[in-house]
């Protein structure tokens, strides 16, 4: 994920190319170590240099990872006569690479020639049954032609061995949330919290699964997550307030006052209820009556 530092750093190397200050090569390289996919800006900016022979011989051997840079990009664009002639450059230069297989691959699934892009990765699978992207792609595949039931399985198969993979669990549970295999999602979710229990993002997503499958277990194991989430965060994530508030209501609900940690609940419906408030009224003036008439109504605001 791009931080805010990063992504200021683009706009200024993007609009400084734009307006003809030079720093297209800087654009490039930084897009690429930010993993940042700009595709349009990619093929605009990158695709005068490959044009230009006196510019492609100063990058050396980066010449061909601009050629890889463009195909991709191009690919994304639907400019496929681009991506055929980089990647035609390409294999002529690394005839028995690898690399270039993938690109090609992935050529075939930009085409929509679903069934020769599997069989071009079965092929590459052949000589490296654990090639990351080759079975990263097949995911893809699957999603993209509305197969999830595939994605799911190709997923679950690529963790049985890479299951270090923090993008794979949170991609299959991205897919299970979508098909409403909340059981399933909340596992995923669970995988990401043992390896990285300091990212705000899966505390939130993990509360939300469990306050959807509701039950007062359930409900009072989203709040606790809910409120993770604030505290990881510095205290400013309005949804995770939401989902405090909802969170309380439903268990107030539920419990009729029966629950034992009533005090401490109540503490914290009300710190949420208030900083949500005080949250509104900096920056949705407007909406300000609406979110306190709300909260009135479910008894967390006096």
């Amino acid at each position: 994920m791009v931080g805010a530092a990063e992504e200021a750093e683009l706009r200024r190397l993007e609009s400084e190319v734009e307006n003809g200050g030079g720093g297209a090569w800087d654009y490039l390289c930084l897009v690429r170590k930010l993993k940042s996919r700009r595709s349009d800006m990619v093929l605009k900016f990158g695709l005068p240099i490959l044009k230009d022979a006196k510019a492609r011989s100063k990058l050396g051997t980066e010449e061909w990872t601009l050629y890889e840079q463009v195909a991709v990009a191009a690919m994304d664009c639907q400019h496929l006569d681009v991506a055929k002639d980089c990647i035609k450059t390409l294999r002529k230069k690394f005839p028995d690479s690898t690399r270039v297989g993938r690109l090609e691959g992935m050529f075939l699934e930009a085409k929509g020639s679903w069934a020769d892009a599997e069989a071009a990765y079965t092929r590459l699978l052949e000589d490296n049954p654990l090639d990351q992207v080759i079975l990263k792609r097949k995911v893809a595949m699957a999603k993209a032609q509305g197969n999830m039931s595939g994605a799911i399985e190709s997923l679950n198969k690529y963790l049985e061995i890479f299951m270090a993979d923090h993008d794979a669990w949170r991609e299959l549970a991205e897919i299970y949330v979508s098909l409403q295999m909340y059981k399933q999602a909340a596992f995923c979710y669970e995988e990401l919290l043992l390896c990285q229990p300091t990212v705000p993002l899966y505390h939130l997503a993990y509360a939300e699964v469990l306050y959807t499958l509701g039950g007062l277990e359930n409900l009072q194991n989203a709040k606790k997550y809910y409120a993770s989430t604030i505290d990881l965060s510095g205290g400013k994530n309005t949804k995770a307030l939401f989902g405090i508030c909802l969170c309380s209501f439903a268990i107030n609900q539920l419990s009729r006052g029966r629950n034992k940690d009533e005090k401490e609940s109540s503490d914290l419906q009300s710190l949420a209820a208030t900083a949500l408030v005080k949250d509104y009224k900096q920056r949705a003036p407007g909406k300000l009556p609406l979110i306190t008439a709300t909260l009135k109504n479910m008894k967390l605001l006096s």
